[in-house]
């Protein structure tokens, strides 16, 4: 290890709820539309023609949307730490290690975001640690950070192996 690497800081820039919140609308309002547009494409309405009560109807829609809202949440967060809201705000999922963040906690986080975020964030407010945790990211052992704007690389040292 060189001296330069022995140096550098290990800090991480923890999210504020606020920018969370701006990239999840973000992420919200893209895949809304998407949802949106497919059941168009294959319904032809929003509306569904049933003789049940509105509940049922609003909960098909429910489920294959909030479908949707995991996979893409399970993809991009996975494969590059960031959703398209999350690049926007300069916001990154990691590990708690501050490692890329593995599968099996990125599918733990989609899933509360996805399926129970009311739940999962009141309780997050509540039992709130250091690391502003929603409950799914304690147990999927992931952390929201703030992406430090590296236009300044006049510290940088190159070195030859």
């Amino acid at each position: 290890m060189s001296e330069a690497n022995s140096n550098t800081s290990s800090k991480i820039v923890l999210a504020k709820w606020t920018d969370r919140f701006v990239a999840w609308l973000i992420d919200f309002v893209i895949i809304s539309i998407i949802s949106t547009s497919v059941f168009f494409a294959l319904f032809g309405t929003m509306y569904f023609e049933l003789e049940s009560a509105e509940f049922w109807a609003e909960s098909i829609q429910y489920i294959p949307t909030s479908s949707i809202f995991f996979v893409y949440w399970v993809i991009l967060e996975y494969k590059t730490g960031q959703t398209i809201g999350k690049k926007i705000l300069n916001l990154k999922v990691i590990g708690v290690t501050g490692n890329k963040a593995n599968l099996k906690g990125v599918l733990i986080s989609s899933f509360g975001k996805s399926f129970l975020l009311p739940i999962d964030v009141i309780l997050g407010w509540i039992l709130t640690n250091e690391k502003r945790q929603r409950v799914f990211n304690k147990l999927g052992d992931t952390l929201v950070i703030k992406i430090k704007n590296n236009s300044d690389n006049s510290d940088l040292e190159y070195e030859k192996d």
